[in-house]
Parts: C-alpha cells; sequence; structure tokens
C-alpha cells in the first residue's frame, strides 16, 4: 500500500515540476516587455486581437501582452509545452 502512496506522491511532484517549467517558459516569453496598450502589440509571430487591453489588466498583470480572452487561447494552444 505504501509502495502506491509514494508513486503517487512521485507522479504528483513530477507533474508540478512539469507545469512550473511550462509556466517559467511562458512567463519568459513576455519577460522585459512593457505592458502593451493593445493586444499583440509587441510580440511577433503572436496572433493578438488588436483591441485594446483595459488598464485595469495592465495594471494587474506585469508585462500584460494580451487581452484576457487570447490569453486563454494562448495557453490552450501552449499546454503541455
Amino acid at each position: 500500500m505504501s509502495d502506491d502512496v509514494d508513486r503517487a506522491q512521485e507522479r504528483e511532484a513530477q507533474l508540478r515540476q512539469d507545469a512550473l517549467a511550462r509556466q517559467g517558459r511562458r512567463a519568459a516569453r513576455f519577460a522585459g516587455l512593457p505592458a502593451a496598450e493593445f493586444c499583440g502589440e509587441h510580440l511577433t509571430g503572436a496572433a493578438g486581437c488588436g483591441e485594446v487591453i483595459p488598464e485595469a489588466r495592465r495594471a494587474a498583470v506585469q508585462g500584460c501582452q494580451l487581452c484576457r480572452d487570447c490569453q486563454a487561447l494562448d495557453e490552450q494552444l501552449h499546454r503541455g509545452v
């Protein structure tokens, strides 16, 4: 029984490390960029909609480059990468 628990804990730790690594790679894409006024304006090869990013989002998310909807789509497309 303890072997099953140990394996489950090891698997959980590996999944957590993988998720943190993915988040780090995602954050590195936007590192050092100023918050964009328009969705995707500072990015090359990214599909932003070009709409104005609300000031509240720009203030809350440091280096924000995508609107909420485009960010959600970007995260879905890059999940597991």
